[in-house]
């Protein structure tokens, strides 16, 4: 009867083995080891990325304040920057195979870590963010991508993006939210898409070759499309906004939106346990926390405006002669707080007595008149 009833057992329990989903939660120290190596080099990359910006705003601040005619591509400073803009975009991009999407986006917050808050957060978000890893294979991705739930995920994000589209375009919808939201869509398909670029790549290095899918190309071409959108919608938004804002905004909006698309694409969260997930989603609070506040204690400078009489302004005589109202009329008499003077105009603005100096000019001592100086009427 044994014997007889296996051949049934095994026919009933393939089904369930092959529709089980490949993603599994690795409790082994070797995957802790790869999301400290994906957190290290996401933080690294931003912090490397900050230090080239700085040092090409440097550059173009140095130029702007000197007479060098030099353009900024030809400075060893801006070089310099740029070359340390590649390196860590390459260390954030390598992130990506080693470490979930939902743990890598959130660790842009290094970038403008200056107090408390954000180092908490960060801390929290590498020590209870997801555990799941998967082999970014063809297959896999592709086994994704036709899923129902990414599927639904991707149905609303196309809405929402068309209506914002629609108010920012037609509407004249010029918020920094509504902006910045296209920004944080066209971003989490950038997120998605450039983890599986990178993980088939790392795959391909491995031995197993993954680039005669094409579901690799498809995946290069989306990241590249909405990578390019996405920075002209920031150039849009840094053109209305200061950049403190922008820098806080996008954070929180990219950061949220990523971490949606990655764990409905990717499943990070698949096998985690409700104490996990409530502390990362804590973590995540206390970076958005932390990098609001540092954003928003930054002293906005005060531009100087200096007060420029409408009389010493060129062409005001001639306004004023076409009987076009500049400004009032000063009457026979003015204030300035609680003095008065009663004085009349024309004793205002005679000129007041010099003295009369003599000089000799030219050559044989032969003496020239003196200047002639107006005397003030005015008795004192």
């Amino acid at each position: 009867m044994e014997g007889g009833n296996s051949p049934n057992l095994q026919l009933q329990q393939l089904p369930l083995a092959t529709a089980a989903v490949s993603v599994q939660p690795h409790t082994d120290s070797f995957s802790y080891k790869e999301n400290l190596i994906g957190a290290l080099l996401a933080i690294f990359g931003h912090l490397v990325i900050s230090i080239a910006l700085n040092l090409q705003k440097y550059s173009h601040i140095r130029l702007a304040g000197s007479k060098d005619p030099r353009a900024y591509f030809k400075t060893k400073t801006w070089w310099c920057g740029l070359f340390l803009l590649v390196l860590g975009e390459l260390g954030v991009f390598s992130s990506y195979a080693f470490a979930p999407l939902s743990l890598i986006v959130p660790l842009s917050a290094v970038s403008v870590i200056g107090c408390g808050l954000a180092i908490v957060g960060t801390y929290l978000l590498i020590t209870f963010g997801p555990n799941s890893h998967e082999k970014m294979t063809g297959e896999n991705i592709t086994r994704h991508l036709v899923s129902w739930p990414f599927l639904l995920y991707m149905l609303v994000e196309i809405i929402i993006f068309c209506l914002l589209l629609y108010f920012y375009k037609e509407r004249n919808a010029n918020y920094i939210v509504v902006i910045l939201l296209l920004v944080a869509l066209l971003g989490s398909m950038t997120a998605v898409t450039v983890k599986a670029v990178a993980g088939m790549i790392v795959v391909s290095i491995q031995g197993n070759l993954q680039l005669d899918y094409p579901i690799f190309y498809i995946m290069l071409v989306c990241m590249i499309a909405t990578a390019i959108f996405q920075a002209t919608f920031l150039a849009q938004a840094s053109q209305l906004y200061d950049s403190s804002q922008i820098a806080s905004t996008s954070y929180i909006l990219s950061t949220t939106v990523a971490i949606t698309a990655g764990a409905t694409f990717y499943l990070d969260f698949t096998g985690e346990d409700v104490l996990h997930i409530c502390m990362f989603a804590l973590g995540c609070l206390i970076a958005f926390l932390g990098v609001f506040l540092i954003t928003r204690n930054r002293k906005k400078p005060v531009p100087f405006e200096p007060y420029i009489s409408m009389d010493a302004m060129p062409g005001m005589q001639n306004m004023h002669d076409k009987g076009i109202a500049v400004q009032p009329d000063l009457k026979a008499s003015f204030s300035y707080g609680a003095l008065e003077n009663n004085d009349n105009m024309p004793e205002i603005y005679t000129p007041a007595t010099l003295p009369i100096v003599q000089e000799q000019h030219g050559s044989k001592g032969v003496s020239a008149p003196p200047y002639r100086v107006l005397e003030h009427s005015k008795k004192e």
